[in-house]
């Protein structure tokens, strides 16, 4: 049985299922989840847990042994499965199977893993397991869907906010829920139980969240190469994974398409109705300025290669790669001068 993400919380109040799948590449919403299935086990006397993950190599007795292991401390097992690539091969497919027809009271199984697509879900093992528990898709959140999301984790911290001011959040957080809880989690510190304004809101960001990824982003627009390539270093010296800032680029580059696209019409910039607030305005003036419509449809094809690289793990040095990148926002013709990756 599927069940979606927002509504998760409604089923397992009712009851704790024999097993969860829970899968997808959206971080918070599978945190939350998983958080609940271990609060709800550990409620439901599950003290006994056994983590497993099914790397290359992996031995899938591990997982018939925890199933009939017994602890002297608790008889209920609550065994997590990882699956890295989303997939547990034939091996795997088969001992999941055989696992589900053992299935008892005393044993929870929760396998959880990455974004997964339709021949995974048509497969013996997930089918099996999803009619005797749940399946959770976890997918990134946009449009009504991230509103209402957004909603409800202000409605958790008691925090009312104005239409605009949830829009704010969004525009800036959007496709990373995780950025957007701690915003959240942020603002019910600094004004708890509160009705925040969007002056706040904007100072709070502003303050607190716009260093790293973000105070990169408008050094880059800013046009500041220097600097830029200061605070790659940076964040590469912190463990920074190098995902969240393609992810960043690449929503500003969505943002600056758009506004070109307006520049070209003639008519002056409505800054308010794409989301950008009067602190940034120059800085994406200033890149307006100084890329032109063949630069940005470069920086396009440049940022999709990236990314697909970024997802199968192919690139040695990924900030080598970042810094090319953000020059080409700055402007610089970098299309004849080599990669280097060594």
């Amino acid at each position: 049985m599927q069940i979606y993400p927002n509504q998760f919380s409604q089923d397992i109040t009712k009851a704790l299922r024999p097993c969860y799948l829970v899968f997808g590449d959206e971080p918070q919403q599978k945190f939350d989840v998983i958080e609940q299935i271990r609060a709800k086990a550990k409620a439901n006397g599950f003290e006994e847990r056994t983590v497993l993950v099914a790397e290359t190599g992996f031995n899938w007795n591990q997982l018939i042994e925890a199933t009939q292991s017994m602890s002297l401390f608790s008889s209920q097992q609550f065994i997590e499965l990882e699956l890295p690539t989303g997939k547990p091969g034939t091996e795997g497919s088969k001992m999941l199977q055989e696992v589900a027809a053992s299935l008892n009271p005393d044993i929870l199984l929760l396998v959880h893993g990455p974004k997964i697509g339709k021949d995974v879900q048509r497969g013996k093992w997930f089918k099996v397991l999803d009619d005797l528990g749940a399946s959770v898709l976890c997918y990134p959140l946009e449009g009504k869907q991230l509103n209402a999301w957004l909603n409800q984790q202000l409605n958790a911290h008691q925090l009312s906010v104005s239409a605009s001011g949830a829009k704010m959040i969004a525009d800036f957080c959007e496709g990373n829920t995780l950025a957007a809880k701690q915003e959240i989690d942020k603002l019910a510190l600094l004004y708890p139980h509160q009705s925040i304004s969007d002056e706040q809101i904007e100072k709070a960001m502003v303050d607190q969240s716009r260093f790293n990824v973000f105070q990169l982003v408008d050094v880059m627009l800013s046009g500041d190469s220097t600097r830029c390539i200061k605070m790659l270093y940076r964040l590469e010296s912190e463990g920074l994974e190098p995902n969240i800032i393609i992810w960043a680029l690449i929503r500003e580059w969505e943002q600056l398409w758009k506004l070109k696209l307006a520049q070209q019409s003639g008519a002056p910039i409505q800054w308010q109705k794409f989301g950008i607030w009067r602190n940034r305005q120059g800085f994406y003036q200033s890149a307006l300025n100084r890329l032109s419509v063949a630069q940005l449809e470069d920086i396009q094809k440049a940022l999709t290669q990236s990314d697909h690289a970024f997802k199968q793990n192919v690139i040695a040095r990924p900030y080598v790669e970042m810094c090319h990148l953000c020059m080409m926002f700055m402007g610089m013709d970098l299309r004849e001068i080599p990669l280097l990756q060594a």
